[in-house]
């Protein structure tokens, strides 16, 4: 009984360390991640989980969202979000910083700063940054500027880049919510069809 006990327990290790133990996702973003105006089972990391376990992938999503949420915040709290083993980090922060007109290297510094942070604690995880982009009337430098901070960052990091996290729902009315800013349901369904094809084959 002890042998076969013992065998049970060699087993159940191996399983574990051979990439059966479920997947965690932490999606670590502002009012996008989080599902402003919605419920969490509604944003798009919650499909994004459906979709994966659908296809019976085992994962879990974490939705570290929170609205207002500015890259100097997201660092000011990362640390605390790391408490928890994490095997795909996606970074869904700078837009409020360019919606309040920030300077762009303080973003570009704190992503870094937050980057650095996640391989210090796992260097084996892989990140993912989502791309965002802000209003034109900001001038064409600092919207130029903004873009290319998430594109520089992945190449520096090697990490994966989406390019633009709204692609096909930024300004369609019948994709946002009455702010016109943040997506609806169908919104982040689109939403979580996007990011899939970045962190799905990451998981493979």
């Amino acid at each position: 009984m002890i042998v076969v006990n013992k065998i049970l327990i060699i087993a159940l290790v191996l399983l574990f360390n051979t990439g059966f133990a479920p997947k965690t996702i932490l999606f670590f973003g502002d009012s996008i991640t989080a599902g402003y105006g919605l419920s969490q089972e509604d944003a798009y990391p919650a499909h994004v989980e459906a979709a994966l376990v659908k296809k019976g992938m085992e994962v879990k999503v974490v939705n570290a969202g929170l609205s207002g949420e500015t890259s100097a915040g997201g660092l000011s709290r990362i640390d605390w979000i790391l408490r928890q083993p994490i095997d795909v980090f996606v970074l869904e922060l700078g837009a409020n910083d360019g919606l309040r007109g920030l300077p762009l290297d303080q973003t570009r510094t704190n992503l870094q700063s937050i980057i650095d942070k996640v391989k210090a604690k796992n260097p084996e995880v892989k990140i993912v940054l989502a791309g965002m982009m802000v209003p034109p009337n900001l001038g064409k430098e600092y919207t130029t500027e903004f873009k290319n901070i998430y594109p520089d960052l992945a190449k520096a990091n090697k990490a994966e880049l989406i390019p633009f996290l709204l692609e096909g729902v930024a300004g369609d009315g019948k994709l946002n919510i009455a702010d016109g800013i943040h997506p609806n349901v169908a919104g982040h369904k689109i939403v979580a069809k996007t990011v899939l094809q970045i962190v799905e084959p990451l998981l493979k």
